[in-house]
């Protein structure tokens, strides 16, 4: 039992597209992440994932809209929905993501950005 400072946290990593695990919440996981760019468009089967946006502006795209999440804000991605996370105009966006140990980083899709374990910071 401790407090964490998330802006701390994230100034241990730097690279995109690796999340960190900051803790664990009975089954499920809390996790940093950097995001620039585009990402990989893929579905978590069995598992829900709430976003929450700390820094700039996520786009989470899905096949038929794209969700604008601003700092300060959450989206959760219902299991079983395809989506795709990207940022635009070359930002840098912080991320916190909740979501069950299970959760593979992009689901059965295999792709150079996959990360099959979490550092822990």
């Amino acid at each position: 039992m401790q407090v964490l400072n998330i802006n701390n946290k994230f100034s241990k990593f730097s690279k995109n597209w690796q999340p960190h695990q900051i803790a664990i919440v009975d089954n499920m996981q809390v996790i940093l992440a950097k995001l620039k760019g585009e990402f990989v468009w893929h579905i978590h089967d069995n598992e829900d994932e709430l976003f929450q946006v700390i820094k700039g502006t996520l786009y989470m795209q899905f096949r038929d809209r794209t969700e604008v999440v601003k700092a300060g804000e959450i989206i959760v991605v219902p299991k079983g929905v395809e989506h795709n996370p990207c940022t635009k105009n070359d930002e840098e966006v912080h991320v916190l993501l909740f979501e069950k140990i299970s959760t593979a980083h992009t689901g059965q899709v295999k792709h150079e950005l996959t990360q099959t374990s979490y550092p822990k910071i």
